[in-house]
């Protein structure tokens, strides 16, 4: 069985006191998985595409919990592969309200996966039959040979005829500025669509503009990409925000609708976005998949944690523009 879509990267348990407690007050915490790649292959699935995730997990009952939850959001682990060394990931998040922020404290050295190095996965193999692979500068980040074997999948899926997408995803906690943009300097020449914040373009690359068309025309000049999606947020408070996405390509800019978001939980929002991205692309349509993206992320917003539990009828609907009467 083939997949349209292959995934790399990690995932972690995430642990959340509930209620909004901080965690030094925490008597019991709410257990998730979250992790951006499998996010979207999650967010794929919802809207009907075969998806496919790859990691390495710890032969234990952890990495056991991560592979339940990853089937039971319709995603496949069939190229998933055990390890008795390294460790779950954890990370644990803080659920904040204006004016305290929310904030994450991650426990994820050594895990499974960030041990991984080039020749673990056979991925001619694995990307036989699909149609578009997808990663982010997050599992890039988590060490050399992580780096290393990130470079070898866009390589791989490139030579095997594959659409490959990379989110950017920079994350000061994982690596430094300086080693951000080296690596992901090398990579990014392997991809066509490149997910990516003004500010990140910015801060790693040294690419600026007067707006985000500026910013897109020279991420694709410096790195021959075709195209170049970013998100618009206004931020009134934590838990209310507009939100939107906007792409550029082939010299023409497109800008989705704008979405009053009620936010229950904001983690995975952007990795929603990049699965009705690649939804809409998969069928040749840049705007599709911009406003499929925008409305996914959008919902996204609205469900506990990291995965997009919505239906393609969710998506339609909002794309529609059907209002906020409780369905009966």
């Amino acid at each position: 069985m083939s997949h349209d879509v292959i995934a790399f990267g990690e995932v972690m348990v995430r642990l959340a006191p509930p209620n909004f407690q901080r965690l030094e007050q925490a008597r019991s915490l709410d257990v998730e998985i979250g992790g951006a790649e499998l996010n979207t292959a999650a967010g794929l699935a919802r809207l009907g595409r075969s998806a496919a995730w790859v990691s390495l997990l710890p032969d234990n009952p952890l990495g056991k919990l991560v592979a339940n939850r990853v089937r039971e959001a319709g995603v496949s682990d069939r190229f998933v592969r055990y390890t008795p060394d390294g460790r779950c990931g954890l990370y644990f998040l803080e659920f904040g309200a204006a004016p305290r922020a929310s904030s994450i404290l991650y426990d994820r050295k050594d895990s499974a996966v960030s041990r991984v190095t080039p020749g673990v996965f056979d991925w001619p193999a694995i990307f036989t039959g699909a149609r578009w692979f997808h990663v982010t500068g997050i599992t890039a980040a988590l060490g050399r040979g992580a780096a290393e074997a990130v470079g070898e999948a866009m390589r791989c899926a490139r030579a095997a005829g594959l659409k490959v997408s990379v989110d950017l995803n920079y994350r000061a906690k994982l690596w430094s500025r300086e080693d951000a943009a080296r690596v992901m300097g090398s990579l990014l020449p392997a991809c066509q669509v490149l997910i990516a914040s003004e500010s990140d373009a910015e801060h790693l690359f040294g690419i600026t503009g007067e707006d985000f068309t500026e910013v897109a025309e020279g991420l694709i000049e410096r790195f021959g990409v075709e195209v170049v999606v970013g998100t618009k947020r206004e931020a009134a408070l934590v838990w209310r925000n507009r939100f939107a996405a906007v792409a550029y390509s082939a010299a023409q800019c497109y800008e989705s609708a704008w979405y009053e978001v009620e936010i229950v939980d904001r983690l995975g929002a952007g990795d929603a976005l990049a699965a009705g991205l690649i939804h809409g692309l998969l069928d040749g349509d840049l705007k599709k998949g911009l406003d499929y993206g925008a409305a996914l992320g959008a919902l996204k917003h609205t469900i506990p944690g990291d995965l997009p539990w919505v239906t393609v009828e969710e998506v339609e609907a909002v794309l529609q523009g059907q209002g906020l009467r409780v369905r009966r």
